[in-house]
C-alpha cells in the first residue's frame, strides 16, 4: 500500500479507534490491522493514547502532532464529523446551542418513568404535557434555556449512533435504582458513555422505596470508575424519585451546570449535518424520519442524504405535530420526503440537488455490494491459504454462554495445536455472551473465524459480518466444534453453508387470499425478494420466525422477484402469524469454501 502525501494531522491525547479511522480517512479494520502488527490489541470503540495513534498515522503517511489544549477545549461537545465539515473560517461563527442529553441505564431502573417526568416538565412556560407525538427526541425549556433529550431505547441505540460516526449526545444521564444498585447493563451503559468521552450525570432513582440504600450505590458507582462528587470525585449523583417527581429540578440544574462547563457550539449558517434518531413507514405519509440537526439549519425544500436514503424535504414537524419551516442546531424534527428508510444513527447532510443526492446513494450502494463480494475467512479458506504457504495459524474468536464452557473449549483447542505440526490454533479473544459487532470487527481485522457455543448473534453483528465477509459458526455440542476445527486443520471439513441477506421489507397490511390463508402486504425497503428464498421475521427487534417464501404477487400476477421500492403480497409456507409493522429480511443460503 502506497503512502499518502505527507501532511500534518492534529490528534488529541486520547481517541477511539473508530474516530481515528475517520480522521485518517481509512477504515477501522485497517487501523486495527496496523495496531495488531505493532503488538496492540484494540477493539473499534477502545480509546488509545496519542503515541499509539501516532504510530498508525505515520504508517498511513501522516505527520501526527498533539492537539493544543485550546483546540481541545474549543471542540468539546462537537460530534467527530464536525472536524471534517466545519471549515476554519466558520469557527468564528460558532454560537452556543442547546445541550443534547441521552438517558441510559439498567432495565426496570426507571428510565422510561424519568423520561416521562422530564417530558411533562416545562418549568419556564408553566406548561405541562403538550407533546402529542413520539418522534424519538424532544425539547423542554427550563428557566428560558432549551434542553434536547434523545428518547432512545437505551445504550444499544446510543452505541449504534456512535458506530455510524455520530456522537448523538453531549451528556449522558445514567439512571441507577437506589434499591437495586449497579447492575450489568448499568456497567455496560457507563462503558459506552466513557468510550464516547461524554460526561455522565447519575440519576439515583427510586429513593422513595423502602429498600433504597444510597451509600451502597455510591460505593458501587466508585467501583466502576464513577466517583461521586460528594465523595470528592467528579461524578454528580442526584437523588430523584421519578414516580413522585422529586429532585427533577435539581437534576436539570445539574445537567445545565455540566453543560456550562463544556463548549457546546455549532454554526447555524454552516453546512447542515446531523443524526437520524429513528425512521418509520406510515400509511398515507410515506417514509418518516426524525432528524437531530447538529450543525447548520435544516429547511423545507432541502435535499437530504442519510445512509442509503435521499429526498427533498416536503414537510417538517416539531414534537407537537406543528409544521415548521426550519430547524437549527440541537433541534429534533420529523421530516417527510425521503425515498427510503435510513437507519437510526445514520449521519445526514444537506446536498445541492436531487441529482447529487441520488449519485451519493448509488455510490454507497455500490460500495456495499462490492464489500459483500469479499471472500470470507472460512475455516476451509484458511486451510487453503495454509497449503499455499500464506497462513501458519488458524485464528479464532470464541464466544460461549458461560465461563465454564470457555475453559474446556480452549483446553481442547490447545491440544489440537500440538497434534498439527505446521499449523497452530490461536484464540485471539475468548469471552462469554452473544456475538457482537465488536467481535466481527476484530475478526475482520485479523482474518479470524468467529465460533460460538450456546450463544446467538446480535442483529447488528449479523449485518456487519455479511458486509465485512466474516464467517460465524455456532454450535451446541463442544466436541462438534472441536471436531470441525480439527477437520479444518486437516483439510477435511465440508463446505460451510452461509446466509446472505438480499433484501428487507416492511409489512404494511395483511389480507386473505383466494386460495385460503393470509398474505402480507409489503413494501420492499432495500435489495430484492425472491420466490425461492427464505424470510426472517422480526418484531420490535426480536426474531419471531424463519420461514420459506411460498409465493410473491404484484397486483394479480405471480412473480419470481420484486425489487426495492415495489409493493407486493408475500405468502409464507405454513406461517401466517405476521403483523403490520413486522420487518421481513429475505436471505439465501450459499456455500463458502470447499
Amino acid at each position: 500500500m502506497g503512502k499518502k502525501e505527507d501532511k500534518i494531522i492534529q490528534l488529541p491525547y486520547g481517541i477511539t479507534v473508530r474516530e481515528l479511522a475517520g480522521r485518517l480517512d481509512t477504515s477501522a479494520v485497517q487501523v486495527i490491522k496496523i495496531l495488531m502488527s505493532n503488538g496492540v490489541m484494540a477493539s473499534i470503540n477502545q480509546t488509545i493514547d496519542f503515541d499509539t495513534a501516532a504510530v498508525v498515522a505515520t504508517e498511513l503517511g501522516f505527520e501526527p502532532q498533539l492537539e493544543q489544549e485550546e483546540v481541545i477545549e474549543e471542540e468539546l461537545g462537537e460530534i467527530p464529523l464536525w472536524r471534517r465539515v466545519i471549515k476554519e473560517e466558520e469557527k468564528e461563527s460558532l454560537t452556543a446551542r442547546p445541550p443534547v442529553i441521552t438517558i441510559l441505564g439498567h432495565v426496570d431502573h426507571g428510565k422510561t418513568t424519568l423520561l416521562d417526568a422530564i417530558r411533562n416538565t416545562n418549568v419556564a412556560g408553566g406548561e405541562v404535557g403538550g407533546i402529542t407525538q413520539h418522534i424519538g427526541a424532544y425539547q423542554i425549556s427550563y428557566k428560558g434555556r432549551p434542553l434536547t433529550f434523545l428518547d432512545t431505547p437505551g445504550h444499544a441505540a446510543f452505541s449504534s449512533m456512535r458506530a455510524r460516526g455520530a456522537q448523538g449526545a453531549d451528556i449522558v444521564v445514567l439512571v441507577v435504582a437506589a434499591d437495586d444498585g449497579v447492575q450489568p447493563q448499568t456497567r455496560e451503559a457507563a462503558n459506552h458513555a466513557k468510550a464516547a468521552q461524554v460526561p455522565i450525570v447519575v440519576a439515583l432513582n427510586k429513593i422513595d422505596k423502602a429498600g433504597a440504600n444510597e451509600d451502597r450505590v455510591m460505593r458501587q458507582l466508585s467501583d466502576i470508575g464513577l466517583q461521586p462528587e460528594a465523595w470528592e470525585g467528579e461524578t454528580f449523583v442526584m437523588p430523584v424519585s421519578a414516580k413522585n417527581r422529586e429532585g427533577l429540578e435539581d437534576l436539570i440544574e445539574t445537567i445545565l451546570l455540566v453543560a456550562d462547563n463544556m463548549t457546546i457550539k455549532a454554526n447555524p449558517k454552516g453546512d447542515c449535518i446531523g443524526t437520524v434518531v429513528e425512521a418509520r413507514l406510515e400509511k398515507g405519509r410515506g417514509h418518516l424520519a426524525t432528524l437531530l440537526v447538529q450543525n447548520g439549519t435544516l429547511k423545507v425544500g432541502d435535499v437530504v442524504v442519510a445512509g442509503e436514503a435521499t429526498g427533498k424535504i416536503k414537510a417538517m414537524f416539531d414534537q407537537r405535530q406543528k409544521r415548521v419551516s426550519k430547524a437549527g442546531p440541537s433541534t429534533p424534527v420529523l421530516v417527510m420526503g425521503m425515498n427510503a428508510l435510513p437507519e437510526a444513527g445514520d449521519l445526514f447532510q444537506v446536498v445541492a440537488s436531487d441529482r447529487e443526492g441520488r449519485a451519493m446513494v448509488a455510490q454507497r450502494k455500490a460500495e456495499r455490494e462490492a464489500k459483500r463480494n469479499i471472500k470470507r475467512a472460512t475455516l476451509e479458506e484458511l486451510f487453503n491459504r495454509y497449503k499455499s504457504g500464506e497462513a501458519k495459524e488458524l485464528r479464532l474468536i470464541l464466544k460461549a454462554d458461560v465461563q465454564g464452557s470457555l475453559e474446556p473449549i480452549t483446553n481442547e483447542l490447545e491440544k489440537l495445536s500440538g497434534q498439527h505440526k505446521d499449523i497452530s490454533v490461536k484464540v485471539l479473544h475468548a469471552e462469554t455472551g452473544n456475538v457482537t459487532e465488536s467481535d466481527i470487527m476484530l475478526a475482520a481485522a485479523s482474518n479470524a473465524v468467529v465460533m460460538g457455543f450456546d450463544v446467538s448473534i446480535d442483529q447488528g453483528a449479523r449485518r456487519l459480518a455479511d458486509t465485512e465477509g466474516v464467517s460465524i459458526r455456532l454450535y451446541n455440542i463442544i466436541y462438534r466444534m472441536v471436531e470441525d476445527v480439527d477437520k479444518a486443520l486437516s483439510g477435511l471439513l465440508e463446505p460451510e453453508m452461509v446466509e446472505r441477506v438480499i433484501g428487507k421489507a416492511a409489512v404494511l397490511a395483511t389480507f386473505k387470499v383466494s386460495k385460503g390463508g393470509t398474505a402480507a402486504g409489503c413494501r420492499v425497503l432495500s435489495g430484492e425478494f425472491r420466490r425461492n428464498a427464505s424470510v426472517r421475521i422480526t418484531r420490535a427487534g426480536e426474531e419471531v420466525a424463519v420461514v420459506e417464501i411460498a409465493g410473491i404477487r404484484r397486483e394479480k400476477d405471480e412473480v419470481r422477484e420484486v425489487r426495492e421500492g415495489m409493493e407486493c403480497g408475500i405468502t409464507l409456507k405454513n406461517f401466517e402469524d405476521f403483523e403490520v409493522g413486522d420487518l421481513f429480511e429475505c436471505f439465501v443460503v450459499e456455500k463458502f469454501g470447499g
